[in-house]
């Protein structure tokens, strides 16, 4: 397979020519190519670099990179980070410019009052330095990023794979993306099931859910949380109450914890609970609508293969439900917001929102005539509303799944 760069690679090697002005941290989920990324673009942007894995003794001696040190990772601290970018600024100004590219930061006790205490300095002194920074724990990267490094960084945004870029990478039609998903390491093992069922289950599912979650924020019932995330894996494409949920999960918590653990789940790139649209403001009281953000973790949770679940057409119903909503959330950007809207006898999938701008989304998988009844409700209430069929006589699968949510409000 010839190699694959995704998008995010040439804007950060755009990045890395301009004069810097902020950090750049490429931000993202488990599994979604982060790394591969950085050293794609630091190869492509012709500027000297060092690429450092912070979590290994000697990182980048593999694919022409430079060495980088010997200091194993049990030392690598605050004082080891400061003696890696003071030996950065040197190259930068002994040259024309120079990138430090710090991978797995967040291995790092305080380092985003280590790094803005730096970049400060940085700045005040004009230095060339460009600086990259990226993590494997999302919600690490997130405290630091919004609480020391506020408006000193810039994020490039890196979620799971598209239709199109699995197809270009990896030869799936547009059935195969919808059962396998959109992580590329898994897409390696589709030819052995059992590999791929363990390789999304112990290195995304349980790594996000251990190590970006419990090890990472306060979490007083981690069984729960856990119990949660298996019964969105599958329920997902479903609307459900806070009090079925508790039911369903045997446990006598409460709806606000439910709720903040179903929060926690989203910002590690796991769940999604979609809240129902009303207007300007969103109904969070109402039932969520719960969304896995790949397809990957449902599939893999269900005992199906390919086969039985194309054959299976309300289960497959479900996945294709859940492979639109997981592409309107993973490709929504910054002031896009996702919804499911119901009222009476009447619903629609998704509502995407971007400011005064909306756009119903129906997905149709099979003959129902009655799965447009909701678009036109919708559009009956918000007449200003743009209304999207997706499948058997509105927009194919693939089509729709080949454009960014932006467009569906939008189109250019």
């Amino acid at each position: 397979m010839p190699r694959f760069e995704r998008s995010q690679a040439a804007s950060l090697a755009d990045r890395l020519r301009e004069t810097p002005r902020r950090i750049v941290a490429v931000f993202g989920p488990r599994q979604t190519g982060k790394t591969t990324i950085i050293r794609q673009a630091l190869l492509r942007s012709g500027v000297p670099f060092r690429y450092i894995a912070v979590d290994e003794p000697d990182s980048s001696t593999a694919r022409g990179f430079p060495r980088t040190d010997p200091f194993p990772a049990a030392m690598r601290d605050e004082r080891w980070l400061v003696q890696c970018w003071e030996s950065a600024r040197e190259e930068a100004a002994a040259g024309r410019g120079f990138v430090l590219a710090l991978d797995e930061i967040q291995k790092i006790p305080r380092w985003s009052e280590v790094v803005k205490g730096l970049w400060d300095a940085d700045r005040f002194a004009d230095r060339p330095l460009r600086v990259v920074i990226a993590g494997s724990s999302p919600m690490t990267m997130q405290h630091g990023l919004n609480e020391s490094l506020a408006g000193r960084f810039e994020t490039i945004p890196v979620a799971q794979w598209s239709f199109p870029e699995i197809a270009a990478a990896f030869g799936f039609d547009i059935n195969r993306y919808v059962f396998y998903g959109g992580y590329p390491g898994a897409a390696r093992h589709v030819g052995t099931p059992p590999e791929w069922r363990d390789y999304v289950r112990r290195a995304i599912a349980d790594a996000s859910v251990e190590r970006d979650v419990l090890a990472m924020t306060r979490v007083d019932r981690p069984a729960l949380l856990t119990r949660l995330f298996r019964l969105a894996c599958q329920m997902s494409g479903q609307m459900v109450a806070y009090n079925k949920m508790l039911g369903q999960l045997r446990d006598a918590g409460n709806t606000t914890t439910l709720a903040r653990y179903l929060d926690l789940l989203g910002r590690v790139g796991l769940v999604a609970g979609l809240a129902r649209y009303a207007g300007p403001l969103s109904d969070r009281a109402a039932s969520p609508k719960l969304n896995v953000l790949d397809t990957s973790l449902m599939t893999a949770a269900s005992g199906y293969t390919f086969e039985e679940a194309t054959a299976d057409r309300t289960f497959w119903g479900r996945i294709v439900e859940t492979a639109v909503g997981a592409h309107l959330i993973n490709t929504g950007g910054i002031g896009l917001r996702v919804h499911y809207w119901r009222d009476d006898a009447h619903e629609v999938d998704f509502v995407i929102e971007r400011g005064p701008k909306l756009a119903a989304v129906e997905v149709k998988t099979g003959r129902d005539r009655s799965s447009g009844r909701g678009l036109v409700a919708f559009r009956r209430r918000y007449e200003h509303a743009r209304t999207v069929l997706v499948g058997p006589g509105g927009i194919p699968l693939a089509d729709f799944l080949a454009q960014p949510a932006g467009h569906w409000v939008a189109p250019e």
